[in-house]
């Protein structure tokens, strides 16, 4: 007998009716948490000490998730954003909570997660490592979206939880003038014949000016290259098209790559659309100066930098004369990163081509450490700390961004002879939940 399924309502998607409930703190995410009826209940926008109206949106055996309708007792920590787009826009989260009190929450939960997950305290705990709160991004992707009914083009960042496209005419976070271009950049876009074949638009603030970057999925008509020249051209910016190979063609500018480099340093770092860098300069300059001072390389040591992207720890580490070694995942970044070597001077840094996340145990670059830096991406370096009883650096420091797998990956290094020495807030993204974070280990045993 032939049996046909029958889906049942989805009951966790209901909503219910108003509620008044009191949040009593914030998860790592920045969300409000109360609770209902026994269960936790997250949501985004609330503050801890605050008594809000809300609806439940999810409802899960666990927890539950609202929606805050209304703020009816709020915290003294809480402030008017100051960006017309907030309500809307998924770039920021936290413009709601005052920057002081966002980084004390920040650091509780990095030390929270990691007490948690590796059952273990930092001997210390330094500084947090933070700049200006506005303003700070010199890079970032905008998203387009074409209407075919009004043909026109919208430039912005996507709304929060959706792939709709909030136009925007300033950004709060990014560097101003990068901001300040937006209005322009949407009306010269709005005016070209082929804007349906635009992507996405990148915006750069290097050393050496102002770039912008547009994905074209077609080639634009030459009276399109032509506005497009003229624009960069008013603006003193370079314009680059970018095709769907990631080939790249200057329309205007130098026609040379955008670089950052360090003072202190003389290393300097060229990257290409595409190519990971930090977005925050200032924080990121404080950053890697830090991993250089808890390092402290010296000229006869060996130094394994893994996931090391264009070099932006690798050269400065090289620059005391210790041999660097650089491994990267994208070969398009190791290829730069030597590039970048080379034109800083540097002739004992080398780099590789490894899936980090593999078996480490046969590449030509493994041998002896002395001391260890990573940098991995949000997933973490689990499988590349397996490799720690062979290598055995006295020094790791591990740069996250994601506390959550530093905390994990911690309790792997504890079990393999190391100690967490020292511990530090990043404060990488500012007005966001996100949360960067720097730890130190040493080997005990």
């Amino acid at each position: 007998m032939a049996q046909f399924f029958k889906a049942k309502p989805n009951s966790s998607k209901q909503l219910s009716s108003k509620l008044s409930l009191t949040v009593n703190r914030l998860d790592h995410l920045g969300a409000g948490i109360a609770e209902h009826q026994g269960k936790v209940v997250f949501i985004n926008g609330a503050l801890p000490g605050e008594t809000v109206q809300v609806q439940l949106t999810e409802q899960k055996k666990k927890f539950s998730k609202a929606k805050l309708l209304k703020v009816e007792n709020p915290s003294s920590q809480r402030v008017a954003p100051i960006c017309p787009h907030y309500a809307k826009c998924g770039g920021c989260d936290l413009q709601h909570l005052d920057i002081n009190a966002q980084r004390q929450h920040k650091a509780k939960a990095l030390n929270e997660l990691v007490a948690k997950f590796a059952q273990t305290q930092a001997s210390e705990v330094a500084d947090a490592i933070s700049d200006s709160p506005w303003h700070y991004r010199r890079r970032a992707r905008l998203a387009t979206w074409f209407d075919k009914k009004t043909k026109h083009i919208s430039l912005g960042f996507r709304a929060n939880s959706s792939s709709d496209v909030v136009e925007i005419q300033s950004c709060a976070v990014l560097a101003e003038p990068l901001s300040a271009l937006i209005p322009d950049l949407a009306y010269v876009l709005n005016q070209l014949s082929g804007k349906k074949s635009l992507g996405h638009v990148e915006l750069t603030q290097a050393d050496n000016g102002v770039f912008v970057v547009l994905r074209v999925t077609k080639a634009l008509s030459d009276k399109d290259r032509d506005r497009l020249a003229e624009f960069g051209k008013n603006h003193l910016l370079s314009v680059v098209l970018q095709d769907d190979d990631a080939q790249s063609e200057y329309l205007s500018g130098v026609g040379e790559q955008p670089h950052y480099g360090f003072s202190g340093h003389d290393a300097q770092l060229s990257f290409s659309a595409g190519n990971f860098i930090q977005v925050n300069g200032a924080v990121n300059q404080a950053m890697v100066q830090q991993a250089v001072d808890w390092l402290s390389p010296q000229a006869n040591e060996r130094v394994l930098d893994l996931f090391c992207g264009i070099g932006n720890f690798s050269l400065p580490l090289a620059q005391s004369g210790a041999e660097v070694i650089g491994v990267e995942g994208v070969p398009a970044m190791v290829e730069q990163a030597t590039i970048n070597a080379a034109q800083s001077g540097l002739d004992k840094v080398s780099f590789f081509h490894a899936d980090l996340s593999a078996d480490l145990s046969q590449q030509p670059w493994l041998g002896k450490v002395d001391k260890m830096l990573i940098d991995p991406a949000r997933a973490g370096a689990y499988e590349s700390m397996m490799s720690l009883k062979k290598l055995k650096p006295k020094a790791l420091v591990y740069v996250s961004c994601n506390p959550a797998s530093l905390a994990r990956d911690s309790e792997l290094i504890l079990k393999q002879g190391y100690r967490l020495t020292k511990i530090a807030l990043v404060d990488m993204f500012p007005q966001t939940h996100h949360l960067e974070s720097m730890a130190l280990f040493e080997l005990t045993k």
